[in-house]
Order: structure tokens, then sequence, then C-alpha cells
């Protein structure tokens, strides 16, 4: 049997594995270790196990995941969250269809502290859909708003999936959060965009609300000014070289476990409960990052990036023909996987392609995310869409799915406006490292 087939074959167990409900991690893992068994003995499989599990584990960079979750952990427990939501609501929540808005506006500001989709889609949600369903909000365009808005936390920083690719691709960390600040505004923009277009053509589906007097608004935002501070402080001093992405984290959780404590907001309770889900998560993510680093060799080994890379310029597409053809292959893969396996499994194989045909590696990280992105609301799977239906148990799932249907056409657009003008992404970073 050849090599390429041994990494074909090697691909093709993977995902059986996952199928069988395997963690990610250990499922590369696993095919890595015996596939390099295979194909070089086992003392090349021990020592490559070895040597990529510490070289993985002590990596510096690496303490970046642990600091944010923590300080979106925090955050969450000390009630923080809900300010930014109830800041959003006072500002919008006047206007047709602003509580949806609201809810969108809430998820973009959480994600800068948590770096998740999930947690986004949970804390907000936990605060918006009620409020929504009280006012008499559609249950589409409730539950659809919260499922995309969640996605945020993917492509905001301090966002993990940028974490995992710059560890994957040996890029700078600091360079692809400043990059996903303009594209995760435009991002918002356009969600806030879709809400508009909802209610206009269905105005029942968003109520208007009483607007908040001005007095109101300005004690909201002074509501969720201490997060906000955060916020400026964390990501400000990445972009001004204050402080690496590392100290950034440990600067950004310092303060917000700090603010919790003078505000009274948090107790042992609630802090051993943020920290267990710290660790939990952290650990679950160190465990991918590692079957990732051994999946890697093992890839290598099979030439099977280099027979992709063939094929592909075989096809005569050109580069935008190719791109096109893989992110179509990131829509039909995040019908049936997680956003954070997509991102370990494709990125090895997908990385040389891609940077061998010109592009960017920072900006291909931004596209690869928000690719990634859509297939967190993208059904069957459509991992944002089950949070949600977690929190708003008496809506059918099928009602879920139609909801966040204009926010995936809406997602399309962002990426196609990224993939037309690249300085979308490029502009922060480049100004940062000029």
């Amino acid at each position: 049997m050849s090599e390429l087939m041994f990494g074909v074959m090697g691909m093709a167990c993977m995902f059986v594995a996952m199928v069988l409900r395997m963690p990610v991690g250990m499922s590369m893992l696993v095919v890595g270790f015996f596939g390099t068994w295979a194909l070089n003995g086992e003392r090349s499989a021990m020592a490559l196990l070895v040597t990529e599990t510490y070289s993985s584990i002590s990596n510096y960079s690496l303490l970046v995941i642990p600091m944010f979750l923590f300080m979106g952990n925090i955050a969450s427990a000390a009630g923080f969250s809900r300010g930014l939501y109830e800041a959003a609501f006072a500002w919008v929540g006047g206007f047709r269809g602003g509580l949806a808005s609201a809810s969108v506006i809430g998820c973009a500001a959480f994600s800068a502290v948590s770096g998740s989709s999930v947690a986004t889609a949970v804390t907000i949600g936990k605060a918006a859909l009620p409020e929504m369903k009280r006012f008499g909000y559609s249950d589409r365009l409730a539950t659809g708003a919260v499922a995309a808005g969640g996605t945020l936390g993917f492509l905001i920083p301090p966002s993990t999936g940028f974490v995992i690719y710059a560890i994957l691709t040996e890029e700078s960390i600091g360079q692809l959060f400043m990059a996903g600040i303009l594209p995760g505004l435009l991002l918002t923009a356009l969600f806030i965009l879709t809400v508009v277009g909802i209610v206009t053509l269905n105005p029942a589906a968003g109520p208007r609300n009483n607007q908040m007097t001005w007095a109101g608004r300005w004690t909201a935002l002074l509501g969720a000014l201490p997060l906000v501070v955060v916020i400026l402080v964390s990501i400000g001093g990445i972009y001004v070289g204050a402080f690496t992405p590392v100290e950034a984290s440990g600067i950004g959780a310092g303060l917000v476990l700090a603010i919790a404590a003078l505000t009274k907001r948090l107790n042992w309770q609630l802090l051993w409960e943020a920290s267990k889900d710290t660790v939990n998560t952290s650990a679950m993510l160190f465990v991918v990052v590692v079957g990732a680093n051994v999946l890697n060799p093992f890839l290598s080994f099979t030439h099977l990036p280099d027979a992709l890379g063939v094929a592909l310029k075989a096809t005569e597409l050109g580069p935008y023909g190719i791109l096109c053809l893989i992110m179509v292959f990131y829509l039909i893969l995040g019908m049936f996987m997680d956003g954070l396996a997509m991102l370990v499994v494709t990125v090895p194989i997908f990385f040389p392609v891609v940077v061998g045909l010109g592009f960017d590696p920072i900006w291909y990280g931004v596209v690869s995310v928000i690719a990634i992105e859509m297939g967190m609301i993208t059904p069957p799977v459509g991992l944002n869409v089950f949070v949600v239906k977690g929190i708003a148990k008496d809506v059918p799932m099928v009602e879920i799915f139609k909801g966040v249907g204009p926010f995936w056409l809406a997602m399309v657009v962002c990426l196609l406006l990224i993939v037309a003008f690249p300085q979308i992404a490029l502009t922060i970073p480049q100004a940062m490292y000029k």
C-alpha cells in the first residue's frame, strides 16, 4: 500500500472515530500515532508521541487559552455580561427589532472577553431570549439572532479559533487577533442589517418598544463600563505594543477578577465554578492541540497535503477558484462537524495549499474562521443552534434553523466582501506591525 493511501485511510478512520463520538483530540492522536507506527515503526511513533506532547503543552503561547477563558467565565459568573446586554438594550431596544439587535451587539461585546461561541450564545441567550419572548418577538428572529450572534465569539478577539490556528500554522496570535477586529465589526453590522430587513418585511416579528430616556441610556452604559475598560486595556494593549497576547490575557483576567471582587459580585462558589469550567475547557483544547501535532507529521509522511495541492492545481481553476472549492468543502463539512474539529482537521491539509497559491496566511485565517462560523449554524449539526435550543426548550429545532437562515446569508456576504477586499482583515495587523 502506498504512503498516500495510508494517509487517505488514516483520515477516513479519523472521521469514523469522530462519528462514533470519540473526542476530536483523541481521534487525531490515535490516527497520528498508529499511522506513524505503521509507516515508520514503533520507535518512531513513541518518540513522536513523547516529543510532540511535551512541546505542545509547554508552548508558552497556549497560556492565552486558559487566561481568556477564565476572564470570560468570571465575567459571566459576576453578571458583567448581562450589563453588556442591558447597555445595548438601552440604546437600541426602542427601535423595531431592537431587542434582537441588542442581542447581536451584546454577543459582539461579550465575544471580546470570552473567545468562545458557545459561551457567548449561552450567556447572552439566557438574558436576551426571555426578554424577547416577553415583548412578543417571533421565535425565529429571537433564536436566530442569538445563535448567529454567538458565532462572533469565534471571530472577535480573543478568539480561541485564532489561537489554535496560530499554533497549528506558527503564525502570530497578535496579528490574528488584530485581523479579526474589522471583520468582526463588519459581521456584527451585517447581522443588525439582517434584523432590520426581517422586521421591515414582517413588523410583527420584532415589535417596537418604548424608548429609554437619555439618563437611562447613560446609566446602563455606565453599568457596562468595567467590562468595556477591560476589553480596551487587553485588546488595545496588544495593538499599541504595550504587552503580548499572553500578557494581555493575564492582565484581562486579573482585572475582571479584581473588579468582581471589589464590587462584591463574586463569592467562593462562583469562583470555584468559573475555575472548574476553565480547567475543563482548557484541558479539552490542549488535548486537541496535542492530537493535531501528532497527526501533522503523519500527514507529512504520507504526502497527502502535497497530493491535494497538486490535484487542486490540476483543476486549472486559478487561485480564487481553488479557494472557492475549499470554502464549499468547509460548508459541507460544517453540516457534520463542530467548528473546532473542522479547524484542527482541515488547517494542516489546506494551509500549505493556500499559502502556495500566494494568499496571505493571516487573511486566510480570518476567511477560514468565518467559514467555520457558518458551520456552527448549518444543519443538521449546527452546534450553536443546539445550544440555543437548550435555552429555548419550547421552540422547535426547525424554527431555530429557519431563524438562522437570513443570518447565514449575511455571513456569506461578509465572506465575499473579505475575499474581494482583503484589506478589511489586513489593515489593522499591517498598521500594527509595519
